[in-house]
């Protein structure tokens, strides 16, 4: 298959084209590197320099003629959104659109659309989360995924565009950036190796932390694997099932520093503040679905996954 994989630079989108072309696909990677960085490309995949927004991503599109369409360039910050909701929309909505408008012209076979298990849902009742719960988007973040699915259902009602959607838990591993609150793990890293205290955001109620469910990237690479040939028309959550707090998860990344190259007494305890907007008190994800549809689970623990991370972390700086 010859696959598009927009946010090709990025954190986990590199990391997936990584997967397909280990997988034997050919792979084209699309990024502006707003956040994506050069050093993460595949040399064995084209790489365009290019805004999903731009009239040129639609000649591209025209040019290559993929077979499938991967689409993670998106906005990823929850406080980002908050704060600029139209720049958010731009990139999320119209950058999607413009996308889905390529694909419909040019033969797309397919869209694998990258969504947000850990924001979509907001504050939801049935916990674990499955796919059966109405999205109740608390963000404007969580508003452009759960819009942007809904844009899927139409073009694949008026044109016959087949999708999957993958919506991810919150996702760590090799090449994440410390930048928005999925990127915690990194965050916590960077901090930690820099000799400074990290922070622990919090509701009033729990001094641990907002619940998350973390999900490493090499896990999430077999899950866009199996999404290009199974899994059509339907949603899936991936993501671990398993609820870690921000403290919790602190602890797992300083005890690992400190392993690895000792750490000041200090640092080994975090400092506390307040949630902060669009924060959401608790997330974890039921995947039952995409076990039974996709074949897929998750394999890395959170303690090896960190291990994982941490040792990439360390090789970039040595």
């Amino acid at each position: 298959m010859k696959i598009l994989v927009t946010g090709g630079a990025g954190f986990i989108g590199s990391n997936v084209v990584d997967g397909y072309i280990k997988a034997g696909h050919e792979c084209i990677a699309v990024d502006n590197l707003y956040s994506g960085k050069w050093e993460n490309l595949n040399k064995d995949a084209k790489f365009y320099l290019m805004d999903i927004r731009s009239e040129e991503f639609g000649k591209l599109v025209e040019r290559e003629r993929p077979d499938i369409i991967n689409h993670h360039a998106a906005q990823i910050s929850v406080p980002l959104s908050v704060k600029e909701p139209k720049f958010d929309a731009s990139v999320n909505v119209m950058g999607f659109i413009n996308v889905l408008e390529a694909a419909r012209k040019n033969g797309t076979k397919k869209v694998i659309f990258i969504s947000s298990g850990g924001a979509i849902y907001g504050e939801a009742e049935e916990y674990p989360t499955s796919e059966e719960y109405p999205p109740a988007p608390v963000s404007p973040y969580a508003i452009t995924k759960s819009v942007s699915e809904d844009y899927l259902r139409f073009y694949r009602e008026e044109y016959g565009l087949n999708y999957t959607i993958l919506r991810y838990a919150n996702i760590y591993g090799p090449r994440q950036i410390p930048h928005g609150e999925a990127g915690v793990v990194a965050i916590f890293m960077d901090r930690l190796l820099s000799s400074k205290r990290c922070i622990i955001y919090h509701y009033e109620d729990d001094l641990d932390g907002m619940i998350r469910d973390y999900c490493y990237v090499g896990d999430v690479v077999d899950a866009n694997i199996s999404a290009v040939s199974a899994g059509d028309c339907e949603a899936f959550n991936i993501g671990t099932g398993v609820e870690t707090k921000t403290l919790w998860l602190f602890e797992e990344v300083a005890r690992a520093i400190d392993k690895q190259v000792g750490l000041s007494p200090e640092l080994m305890t975090p400092g506390t503040a307040g949630a902060r907007p669009g924060d959401i008190k608790r997330s974890c994800l039921n995947i039952k679905k995409a076990q039974k549809l996709l074949d897929w689970s998750p394999k890395v623990s959170l303690r090896e996954g960190i291990k994982k991370t941490l040792s990439w972390r360390l090789s970039i700086n040595s």
